[in-house]
């Protein structure tokens, strides 16, 4: 069958469709079920167009529903419907034109043969996007999207999941296109919001690796031992403050803790200009000679008696690392 036949038989299925637009769905999509395959059959028996062998679209529409024992005329429809209805009879055509001349891009007759063989493919993917929603949507932990479909942050519950979704989705496409109209309406509305929720999807994995890896802070605060730290000052074991310090969990995440904010007896609250802890030195709880922070020193093992607190000088270590052994025995009196 040529184009031209093809756009005729679109276009008249398209009359009838606008004439019973006023007929319950479920009739309408039963009396239209074949009509493609009988309008094909009559313009190859040849003896002119469509219009002249079976009438105008709103005739063959009251003789399908006369054939069919729906008494009644055909319902009025509503005002614009006939131009709609031509309107989407040409954007059918349009779109049978495309995919005859883009097909020999590809190698086919037809855009939609090479398609075809890209189904198996598109329900595989159809369950990965499903395992993935599934996911993102009953996770409690709230956390990124990755590339495996996480419950909980568990690699084998991810895998199982989407092995289900896969298989699921592959049953599925191999039934075939549903009977019903609502079915379909529902296959079609969850195909493409599966669609736009992969896109959306891939362009945030995209985006968070463009920027570089993310931290994500490992929070302390909720009820916890930690939730009313606002500052870490760390020690030395010479009781010495360590400034510029930075936290870090088993993973080599940062541990955040406080606000990086220092009380100004005057202004109020202002930024610390410290990159790590503490935020606020001025603020150290002890300080060099406090006795409080001599009880927490470890002590030393050489059993040096200097004070805590004070290390040994440089001078003092090249003396004891030249200075001569000391005999254990005492030499005999020869």
């Amino acid at each position: 069958m040529n184009l031209t036949a093809q756009d005729e038989i679109a276009e008249y299925v398209e009359g009838v469709r606008a004439a019973l637009g006023g007929v319950p769905a479920a009739t309408r999509d039963e009396l239209l079920e074949d009509l493609p395959e009988h309008l094909a059959e009559v313009l190859a028996e040849g003896g002119g167009s469509l219009r002249a062998r079976l009438g105008t679209p709103d005739v063959y529409a009251a003789e399908l529903l006369a054939s069919a024992g729906v008494s009644g005329a055909v319902p009025r429809q509503p005002a614009g419907w006939k131009e709609f209805a031509e309107l989407r009879g040409r954007s059918a055509a349009a779109a049978r034109r495309a995919d005859v001349r883009v097909g020999p891009l590809l190698g086919y007759a037809k855009a939609t043969d090479f398609l075809t063989l890209l189904r198996p493919a598109w329900w595989v993917l159809r369950g990965y996007l499903a395992a993935m929603l599934f996911a993102y949507v009953f996770d409690s932990g709230g956390g990124p999207l990755g590339l495996l479909p996480r419950l909980g942050g568990d690699g084998i519950v991810a895998l199982l999941l989407l092995g289900v979704m896969v298989v699921g989705s592959v049953w599925l496409g191999r039934r075939g296109r549903p009977e019903g109209l609502w079915s379909r309406r529902l296959m079609t509305g969850g195909t493409a919001f599966l669609v736009l929720f992969g896109l959306v999807g891939f362009t945030e994995v995209d985006g968070d690796r463009q920027d570089g890896p993310a931290y994500y802070e490992t929070g302390y605060s909720g009820g916890g031992q930690y939730a009313d730290v606002q500052d870490v000052f760390v020690y030395d074991r010479f009781d010495r403050l360590v400034e510029g310090a930075q936290l870090f969990d088993q993973n080599g995440q940062p541990i955040r803790m406080g606000e990086p904010f220092c009380w100004n007896e005057t202004t109020g609250t202002s930024p610390s200009r410290n990159m790590g802890y503490p935020h606020c030195p001025e603020r150290a709880p002890f300080r060099a000679g406090d006795p409080s922070a001599s009880e927490s020193a470890v002590p030393d093992p050489s059993g040096d008696p200097s004070p805590s607190g004070a290390a040994p000088s440089p001078s003092e270590s090249v003396a004891a690392s030249v200075a001569p052994p000391v005999p254990s025995v005492a030499p005999s009196g020869r």
